[in-house]
C-alpha cells in the first residue's frame, strides 16, 4: 500500500521566497530514498542527513523505495534548508507526525546526523514568505529571532524530536522573541580629518542626492579616512530598508543570531575581489559586495588595482540599482542601490611630494589611470583631485563641525527631496530631471558652454545637473543657478588633463 504525504517549503530565486511542495510516496520495490526536481548536490545529500536523523531518535526509514519529489520540477532547488521539510513529510506519511500538522505550515532547516535542526542562510525572506500566505513558519531554534522578525506564527525547534512532542502534545515550544536591532559602534567623525575643506564638502553632496564619487590624491591625504566618515553622512534605514537589507543579508548568511543592524552597510572589498565577489555569482549565485552594500557604501580603495572585468561589471549595476547573475537554465536578480565611493593614486608611484613623487613622467599616470574605462568614470557624479594634507594643516585644531552638524545638513536635503516624490537627485529620470533641475538662464549658458569645451557626453551632462540639484538642495534654493552649476562643474576633474595635474603635483 502507497504512503503519500507533503510539506511546503520555499526555494530562492534572488530574495523572492519562491513555493515547493515537497511531495513524499512510500512504495513497494528497492529500498531507498530518490529525490527528484532539479535539485544541487546539497538537496541530493539530504537523504543520507535524513536517514541519520531518523535513527538517531529512534525512528525506523520504512522498507520500501520512497520518492521525494520537490515540486515544480522545472525550478531549480539549492541549499541545505530542504532537510527538515524531506523529513517533516515521511514523519507525516509513516504517522509519527498527526496527518494535518503539516497543513498550512512553510517547513525551513537543515538536519544534523543526531537529529538536531541547524540554521541555514535565508530564514528571514523564507518567513516573510510563509506569513504572506498566511502560514505558520517551522524553522531551527537558532533561526527563531531571524524569523520573528516577519511577524505571523513562528515555530522555532530544536530537534526533530521536539517538534514531534510539540505537534503531539507533549511539550509545546514557545514562540521566538525577535533579535536585537544593533549598531556597528562608533562612527568615525569628520573632525578627525585635517584640511581638505573641498573634499567634505564634496562629501557632503554625495550623501546628500547619493552620488558616486571618487578621490585621487597622492597616499597620506586622508581619501581612505573621508570614505570611511560617509555613512556617518547619511540618514538612518527606514523601516523598509531596514527589512530588505537584513533579507538580502540573511539569504547571504551574515545575520547573527537574528541580529539586524540599524546602521547602513559599508563594505570595502580588497582590490583582489573577483568579479563574482563583486556582483555576484559562485556556485549558488549568491549576492556580491555591491548587494551586501545595497541602501549604504560600497568603497573600492586603489580603485585601478581591481581587474578589468570586474570594474566592468559594476557599470550596469550602478545604472539600473540591481544585479541580474545569469544561468543557463535560470537567473536571479539582487537589488544594488548603493553609494560608491572610490579612491586611487594619480598613478602607480602615488604622485605624491618628496619622496613618493613620480620620477617616471607623464606616461606613468597616463597609463594607470587608462585602467579605468571611460565608462565607468561617466557613471561617477564627483572626481576630485585631493591634495597632499600639510603640516600646517596637521597643527590646526580640530574644526568647528564633525558628522553631525554635515549629516543635519544632509537630511533637510533629502527631506526636500523627499517632500517633490521623485526619490534622491542622483536616481532622477529625464523628465524629473527637467522639470526640477532646469537652471536659470546664466547657469545654462555656463553648462553649455562648458559641455562643449569638455566634451561632456550625454550622461555626464545630465549628471551635473543632479549634482547641481543637489547643491541647490544642500543650500535650501527652489532653483538651480549659476553658483549651483559651477560647483557641480568644479567636483568634475578634467580626466583628459589627469597627466598634467599629476606632474604639477610631483
Amino acid at each position: 500500500m502507497q504512503m503519500c504525504a507533503s510539506a511546503a517549503t520555499v526555494a530562492f530565486s534572488g530574495l523572492e521566497a519562491r513555493p515547493v511542495e515537497v511531495q513524499v510516496q512510500i512504495a513497494g520495490g528497492q529500498p531507498g530514498i530518490v529525490i527528484v526536481g532539479l535539485g544541487d548536490k546539497a538537496v541530493s545529500e539530504a537523504r543520507e542527513r535524513v536517514r541519520a536523523a531518523f535513527a538517531a531518535i529512534g525512528l525506523a526509514i520504512p522498507a520500501g523505495r520512497l520518492i521525494v519529489n520537490l515540486a515544480p520540477a522545472d525550478l531549480p532547488k539549492e541549499g541545505s534548508h530542504y532537510d527538515a521539510p524531506i523529513a517533516l513529510a515521511i514523519m507525516a506519511a509513516i504517522g509519527a507526525l498527526p496527518r494535518d500538522a503539516l497543513d498550512n505550515v512553510v517547513c525551513f532547516g537543515e538536519l544534523g546526523l543526531d537529529g538536531a535542526l541547524a540554521p541555514a542562510p535565508g530564514a528571514l525572506p523564507a518567513a516573510m514568505a510563509a506569513h504572506g500566505r498566511g502560514a505558520a513558519f517551522i524553522c531551527p531554534e537558532a533561526c527563531g529571532q531571524e524569523a520573528a522578525w516577519a511577524g505571523g506564527e513562528v515555530i522555532a525547534a530544536p530537534t526533530l524530536l521536539s517538534l514531534i512532542n510539540h505537534f503531539r502534545g507533549g511539550a509545546a515550544l514557545k514562540p521566538p522573541e525577535r533579535g536585537d536591532l544593533i549598531s556597528d559602534g562608533a562612527v568615525p567623525d569628520l573632525r578627525d580629518v585635517r584640511g581638505q575643506e573641498q573634499a567634505k564638502r564634496a562629501l557632503e553632496i554625495a550623501a546628500a542626492g547619493s552620488h558616486n564619487i571618487l578621490f585621487v590624491g597622492p597616499p597620506g591625504a586622508g581619501k581612505s579616512m573621508l570614505a570611511q566618515r560617509l555613512p556617518g553622512l547619511l540618514p538612518p534605514l527606514s523601516s523598509e530598508e531596514l527589512l530588505e537589507v537584513s533579507m538580502l543579508h540573511s539569504v547571504a548568511g551574515l545575520l547573527e543570531r537574528g541580529r539586524l543592524k540599524r546602521t547602513r552597510p559599508f563594505r570595502a572589498p580588497h582590490h583582489s575581489a573577483s568579479m563574482a565577489a563583486l556582483v555576484g555569482g559562485g556556485l549558488r549565485a549568491k549576492p556580491g559586495e555591491i548587494s551586501l552594500a545595497h541602501q549604504g557604501v560600497l568603497f573600492l580603495d586603489e580603485l585601478p588595482e581591481f581587474s578589468q572585468q570586474a570594474l566592468d561589471a559594476l557599470r550596469q549595476p550602478l545604472e539600473n540599482a540591481s544585479v541580474m547573475i545569469a544561468r543557463a537554465n535560470h537567473h536571479v536578480t539582487y537589488p544594488a542601490r548603493i553609494l560608491l565611493a572610490a579612491a586611487m593614486n594619480p598613478c602607480r608611484c602615488g604622485g605624491g611630494p618628496g619622496a613618493g613623487r613620480c620620477r617616471r613622467g607623464p606616461r606613468c599616470a597616463a597609463d594607470y589611470q587608462a585602467r579605468l574605462s571611460g565608462p565607468l568614470l561617466d557613471r561617477i557624479d564627483i572626481q576630485l583631485d585631493v591634495p597632499p594634507v600639510t603640516a600646517a594643516d596637521l597643527a590646526l585644531p580640530p574644526p568647528p563641525e564633525g558628522t553631525a552638524e554635515a549629516a543635519a545638513r544632509v537630511g533637510r536635503a533629502r527631506g526636500a527631496q523627499a517632500e517633490r516624490g521623485k526619490g534622491l537627485n542622483s536616481a532622477l529620470d529625464l523628465d524629473a530631471l527637467e522639470a526640477l533641475a532646469a537652471p536659470d538662464a546664466p547657469g545654462a549658458a555656463l553648462l553649455q558652454k562648458a559641455a562643449t569645451q569638455l566634451a561632456l557626453s550625454a550622461r555626464a551632462y545630465h549628471r551635473t545637473l543632479k549634482v547641481a540639484r543637489t547643491i541647490a538642495d544642500l543650500d535650501g534654493a527652489g532653483g538651480v543657478r549659476r553658483i549651483h552649476i559651477a560647483e557641480a562643474l568644479s567636483l568634475k576633474r578634467q580626466w583628459a588633463g589627469a597627466e598634467e595635474g599629476a606632474m604639477a603635483g610631483a
